[in-house]
């Protein structure tokens, strides 16, 4: 034991000189007193002088320490998470000697993070410190929540010296202190064994140790020192086994050992001849592996690089170990890695991700979860899979209720982490109260409060979105299966609606709801509440819809009808929206395309004006002729388009005229619109006519294919939506409801579309020379043959001749019969 303790000397003398830091010793008092004292006698004016300027720089100090620490309680009070302001508190009261408010300070800091090794020493170190070897249970502790923490060597070898210099009984080398100090060295070696680099500073400390023993035994009891003897040898056997950095150094102590035992060995030869044969066999074996992990420790132990270069080389030597499948191994390279990067969220994730997959549960898996939340507790990941790992290793609800509460607590960069948080704690909550092996203080009203707890937090936050609704449908849902409350489900989905009214996927999850219990009339009082609301997208179309299909798979016919009144003039009202808004989107297209144009030719122009400026007398006299004879050609075509144009208009106005007289014995025509090429002004041969009831529409319909002015006319029901049947977008709605299409497309015919109550629009006589002034341009729809029938209607055999004309035509195919014309 003397061999072990002799080195622990300069730590004695460490311990003493922190004692008289904090204790403001006499003695340094008392020297100082001494010299000043000799000073005064030698020269007491200069005395007075030092002694004034030396109090004043102290007092100047001893308030701005004071200013610091007020700062630092204030910082601490507002954001106690603030690592960096724990610190420095700690470090200025430790240097104040302050050995109450620096006990809590570091009790507080311990809270919320583990502490790093050095600080757990220098913690243990002050309070031995200030302690009896008596009262050395009360530091032993403080070393024991320290290496619970990370596993560091340095603070095992502390806290071994420690017990081996103050506890009593191990000091008396009794047989309750010797027991105590082999089960801390057994603990500490099971720890430390895999740790290449220092792994081997804690079995030499162990052998050294049982060498002390050996030395106290009374040489005439053989049988006692045979058996130490012994117990040393197995030691070293068990070091020799395992890869250490220093593996050929054990090997040269172990055969000097046994030549002290009288055993012949060659104890200056670093092979492993003379020793038994399974111990030469494992040496060799952990030779091996070292020598195959030696560039790897070479890597992260090396000085001088950066840390995101170490980080990477511990990453590297993980793979490399996981490769092997020794997941003790694995876990105590974790375990080094975390101590050099106790703050890296990806390394603790990739940890405990590590743990779950092989060892899945346990106190050892539960304790890395522990320090993984205090040491990041920013990741809500890292909460969500704790919580987990409580309810895997059977946890009580207050254990995992506790960790909840803490979790909330934290800042969370995303909002969904806090979601995703409640989420977990109500699907532990939900299994736990519906498994057999139940629990005495669990019930719903658990499960209700998580949900109202986190409603009140997101809802301010996730107002419309998908995260709120998705809570609130799990509540609704444990509120009927559950707790069996259908009051209390509809009550969750109003509350949802209050704050998302607006938003489609809120209102149709009520109303599944009501539907999968068979609540018709309730299903459909919720359909009366927001058809007529505004939702984003054609979600206001799609809810109008879906009521006229509910009303087809569950209503009367009387619900149908009524269905139908309420929907249709919202429909014709958001459709007309939805015409203006393209319309005006048009607009802006096109403004914005003219722009870039008129731009270039007011360039073009400025450019041509320098050109001629630049150009001799002869040539800028010609160029002005010239320009003089261009404004005059332009002036011509402009007057020649004004006259078009106002011959358009008197046509337009002609046929307008026609078409009132065409229509004069059906009667009922409120409005004729005809429509014009926006940039020509010429007609485009389409018209659309409005008539106030369905009687007058279906007699106008009646004079399809009738003739005017020489021409035969196309006459159908208008329908906007009829482009995306075209294209292939047709919905069961729009395929149902009592709108149909059936236009002309011959060169000599007119086509005239009709609606009731909505547009007209035929096809007005013009020459072949307007289709060919007009280049027709993308895959809208703009007309449809006479020939197109609904979808699935047939009168013919396949394959006839009749068939193959009632084929619908293409959008370029309608088009070259009108090129034709």
């Amino acid at each position: 034991m003397k061999l072990f303790l002799a080195k622990e000397e300069g730590k004695k003398s460490e311990a003493k000189e922190t004692r008289m830091d904090f204790e403001k010793s006499s003695v340094s008092i008392k020297d100082d007193t001494e010299m000043a004292d000799d000073d005064t006698a030698q020269n007491p004016e200069s005395s007075r002088k030092l002694s004034s300027d030396s109090d004043s720089s102290d007092s100047e100090d001893e308030a701005e320490q004071t200013q610091q620490l007020r700062a630092l309680e204030s910082d601490l009070s507002t954001n106690p998470s603030n690592y960096d302001a724990h610190v420095l508190y700690i470090k200025l009261l430790r240097r104040r000697g302050e050995i109450e408010k620096l006990r809590e300070a570091r009790e507080n800091m311990n809270v919320l993070f583990p502490l790093t090794p050095a600080m757990w020493v220098e913690w243990a170190k002050d309070e031995a410190s200030l302690l009896n070897d008596s009262d050395s249970e009360s530091v032993e502790k403080l070393y024991e929540r320290g290496i619970s923490e990370y596993l560091s060597i340095p603070l095992w070898r502390e806290y071994l010296n420690y017990v081996l210099q103050h506890d009593p009984k191990v000091c008396d080398s009794s047989v309750d202190g010797v027991s105590k100090a082999r089960n801390l060295f057994e603990r500490a070696v099971t720890a430390a064994a895999l740790h290449v680099a220092q792994g081997s500073q804690i079995w030499d400390a162990y052998t050294q140790f049982e060498q002390s023993i050996l030395l106290t035994i009374d040489q005439s009891d053989i049988q006692a020192k045979e058996k130490q003897v012994q117990r040393i040898r197995s030691i070293f056997h068990r070091q020799l086994s395992i890869p250490f950095a220093n593996m050929k150094s054990t090997l040269l102590s172990y055969k000097a050992w046994e030549v002290e035992q009288g055993n012949s060995l060659d104890s200056e030869s670093d092979n492993v001849v003379g020793i038994s044969s399974h111990v030469a066999s494992s040496y060799r074996k952990a030779e091996e592996m070292y020598n195959a992990r030696a560039h790897l420790e070479e890597h992260i132990t090396r000085q001088g690089i950066s840390e995101s270069e170490r980080y990477q080389h511990f990453m590297s030597y993980l793979d490399f170990e996981k490769s092997f499948g020794d997941p003790a191994r694995v876990q105590s390279l974790y375990e080094r890695a975390i101590t050099d990067f106790p703050v890296s969220s990806d390394l603790w994730l990739d940890y405990t991700r590590y743990l779950d997959k092989t060892l899945k549960a346990g106190k050892v898996v539960k304790d890395v979860y522990s320090r993984a939340t205090r040491k990041c507790p920013w990741v809500g990941e890292l909460w969500v899979r704790y919580l987990l790992c409580l309810e895997h290793g059977l946890a009580s609800e207050k254990e995992i209720s506790a960790a909840f509460e803490k979790s909330v607590q934290c800042t969370f960069s995303t909002l969904e982490e806090y979601l995703d948080l409640f989420l977990t704690r109500v699907d532990g909550l939900r299994r736990r109260l519906s498994s057999a092996r139940g629990d005495d203080v669990l019930n719903y009203s658990l499960i209700r409060e998580s949900f109202q707890q986190a409603t009140d937090y997101l809802s301010p936050h996730l107002k419309n979105t998908d995260g709120l609704l998705r809570l609130h449908a799990y509540w609704a849902c444990l509120e009927l299966k559950l707790n069996n409350n259908l009051t209390a489900a509809r009550g969750v989905w109003g509350s949802l609606l209050k704050t998302c009214g607006s938003m489609l996927e809120a209102w149709q999850g009520y109303i599944a709801m009501e539907i999968a219990l068979g609540h018709i009339n309730e299903a459909r009082a919720i359909y009366k509440r927001c058809y007529s609301k505004r939702f984003s997208g054609t979600g206001s179309e799609d809810i109008c819809h879906a009521w006229l299909r509910f009303e087809r798979e569950f209503g009367t016919l009387d619900d149908l009808d009524h269905a139908v009144q309420k929907v249709m003039p919202r429909l014709e009202e958001l459709q007309l929206f939805r015409l203006e808004q393209e319309s005006k989107s048009l607009t802006e297209v096109t403004d914005k395309r003219e722009r870039p144009l008129k731009k270039t030719a007011s360039e073009k122009r400025k450019s041509g004006s320098i050109a001629i400026d630049e150009q001799s007398p002869a040539k800028r006299q010609k160029s002005t002729q010239n320009q003089k004879k261009l404004h005059e050609k332009e002036n011509t075509r402009g007057l020649k388009l004004a006259e078009a144009n106002g011959g358009e208009e008197k046509k337009g106005k002609a046929i307008d005229e026609d078409l009132k007289q065409f229509f004069s014995d059906v009667g009922g025509v409120t409005a004729i619109r005809i429509l014009h090429d926006k940039f020509t002004g010429k007609s485009r041969g389409l018209a659309y006519v409005d008539f106030k009831d369905e009687e007058h529409l279906a007699a106008a319909l009646a004079k399809n294919k009738q003739m005017l002015l020489g021409k035969k006319l196309s006459i159908t029901r208008s329908n906007p939506k009829r482009g995306k049947r075209e294209s292939g977008a047709l919905t069961t709605s729009e395929h149902d409801s009592n709108q149909s299409g059936i236009e002309g497309s011959s060169a000599s015919k007119e086509s005239v579309e009709i609606s009731k109550g909505s547009s007209v629009a035929p096809q007005v006589p013009h020459s072949r020379k307007h289709f060919e002034s007009i280049q027709l341009k993308g895959k809208n729809t703009f007309a449809v043959p006479r020939n197109v029938k609904p979808l699935g209607w047939t009168t013919s055999k396949p394959g006839t001749k009749k068939e193959e004309d009632e084929k619908p035509k293409s959008n370029d195919e309608f088009r070259k019969m009108f090129m034709k014309s």
